[in-house]
């Protein structure tokens, strides 16, 4: 089995792939790539049994074979080379000769029929989106998704798709986005809860291409399919919570306020906020609004003023401020609304700007109880 492929062209394609192999597996084949070479196309996939990914990329050949190779020695030796094609023969005694313009690198290699194959979906439905869109929906919600292992459900994002919108939510119980596209539709109803590693893997491929994402879904499995690349991976078994339940409906107290001002302030108070529960006050009046954060073990506080359009009963209330800074930097808006009702109620920040045709965002954050 020989082969000829450019090196840059190479590593670029193993470092995407690389992201899905675990640093400790317990199996000793999924510390591999599996090379699979037929009709001057070699097929590259890497997997961790939840996860598999593949993708296509041509090389001078006329063999057909495949094997496993080890990922971290094949990396290590790639990064180090300028574009130039190499030449991979293997020989007698399960060993993989690279051959470049300034020498020849022999590693050991496994037989590539132990490798895991790909989970094939029988009878799935299908969606199509943009890549770029599909990348946004994802980094606009994953941040809002939990780590608990108690609660799988919430450690992933919940794909809610309709014949009227396709909508994803994640949430930690603590605080929830929800990023609705009413501009794009699926044939028929569905939803699926997929799980957070191979969502990180897509939104940084997905954010530098432009092109349609297949999406095909059962359910127990989901594929991803786009530019000589296919992503299958197992989703998250168990009901997502009603979350429609926990966005209160009225909240009449309405502030409106320039988003980078109050993302500042946010963030010089919280450095003087209670290390254990990050808290910051938030107290409206008029066309007031009043910032402020108290550490009382270390007599740290600090007290912002801002202007801000506020409708509604003077109150104060707290939150979280490492929640209320992620969701505000998630945000691509000049102003930003936040909807009140008690100072024991979820408050829901809204972006009033900055949205495509089509777009909605709303991201709900729990209160901090006040100490009075």
């Amino acid at each position: 089995m020989k082969f000829i492929v450019s090196s840059s062209q190479l590593l670029k394609n193993l470092q995407t792939l690389g992201g899905v192999i675990n640093t400790n597996n317990t199996l000793p084949i999924l510390d591999n790539f599996l090379f699979e070479l037929s009709e001057n196309q070699l097929k590259i996939s890497a997997s961790d049994l939840e996860t598999t990914m593949s993708s296509n990329i041509e090389v001078e050949t006329d063999a057909v074979g495949e094997i496993a190779v080890p990922a971290k020695l094949l990396l290590d030796i790639l990064k180090t080379f300028p574009e130039q094609p190499l030449t991979f023969k293997t020989e007698t005694n399960n060993t993989i000769e690279i051959s470049s313009q300034s020498g020849k690198y022999v590693l050991a290699f496994q037989d590539g029929a132990e490798f895991p194959k790909a989970i094939e979906l029988e009878t799935p439905n299908t969606t199509k989106i943009n890549s770029s869109i599909l990348a946004i929906a994802i980094s606009k919600t994953i941040f809002a998704s939990g780590n608990d292992d108690l609660r799988p459900v919430l450690s992933g994002i919940f794909f809610q798709f309709s014949t009227d919108n396709l909508t994803f939510v994640a949430t930690d119980a603590h605080k929830l986005v929800k990023y609705t596209r009413s501009d794009i539709k699926a044939d028929k109803a569905s939803e699926f809860i997929m799980p957070k590693k191979p969502l990180m893997l897509l939104k940084n491929i997905l954010a530098s291409i432009n092109e349609d994402v297949i999406i095909e879904y059962n359910e127990s499995n989901a594929k991803f399919s786009f530019d000589n690349s296919v992503m299958v991976c197992r989703l998250i078994d168990g009901k997502y919570p009603n979350y429609d339940a926990v966005i209160p409906k009225e909240n009449p107290n309405i502030l409106t306020l320039d988003r980078s001002l109050f993302l500042n302030s946010v963030k010089r108070v919280s450095i003087f906020s209670s290390k254990t529960t990050h808290q910051v006050r938030l107290k409206m009046a008029g066309t007031e609004l009043n910032i402020s954060a108290e550490d009382i073990d270390f007599s740290n506080k600090a007290d912002e003023r801002l202007q801000c359009s506020y409708q509604g009963d003077d109150m104060q209330i707290g939150f979280n401020s490492r929640f209320l800074l992620e969701m505000l930097n998630n945000l691509n808006a000049n102003d930003v609304q936040i909807h009140m009702s008690l100072p024991n109620r979820a408050g829901i920040l809204k972006p009033l700007d900055g949205l495509e045709d089509g777009e909605e965002i709303t991201m709900l954050v729990m209160p901090v109880m006040l100490n009075s």
